[in-house]
């Protein structure tokens, strides 16, 4: 088991990322969130929604295996019921960084997704938001994760 924030050093380090469940109403969506904040800090972020053509002006994809040359990370920010399918395909593809998007109620979290990634040799964050962690972070997410850390809805270690 390694530390919350080794982990999320991990997964941040991996500059080419994919975003599930970007939405194409963007109005308060985390995946969007996310999606945003890791391109305008030099991420090569790729959106991921089989519903969409484009999201947030950029292209869309309809899953990971339609991305160009493949990512070393995934955001998962689909409902959890998604979030078992998703591993799936991430463990197919080799990719070792997943993040379950949680900030309230059951995010993307999938206890069957953890279960299965982890067993597949993935880290997996299963809670909390990579922008609660440097370099991606701002105050408000700093004081999210204070608050969610106490709560339980970030980990504090990840396998």
């Amino acid at each position: 088991m390694v530390t919350i924030k080794e982990a999320a050093t991990q997964f941040l380090a991996t500059k080419k990322v994919a975003v599930t469940g970007v939405s194409r109403t963007p109005a308060g969506h985390g995946g969007n969130v996310v999606y945003k904040r890791l391109k305008q800090r030099g991420y090569e972020v790729f959106a991921v929604n089989p519903n969409a053509e484009d999201v947030e002006g950029d292209r869309a994809y309809p899953d990971l295996k339609s991305i160009p040359g493949g990512v070393g990370a995934v955001v998962i920010g689909t409902n959890p019921e998604t979030a078992e399918v998703t591993m799936r395909e991430c463990a197919e593809m080799g990719i070792r960084h997943v993040w379950m998007h949680r900030s309230s109620g059951a995010g993307s979290v999938s206890p069957a997704a953890t279960e299965y990634g982890r067993a597949h040799g993935i880290t997996v964050i299963d809670g909390g938001c990579p922008l609660m962690f440097d370099p991606t972070s701002d105050v408000v997410h700093k004081c999210m994760k204070f608050f969610l850390s106490m709560s339980g809805v970030v980990p504090k270690k990840v396998s």
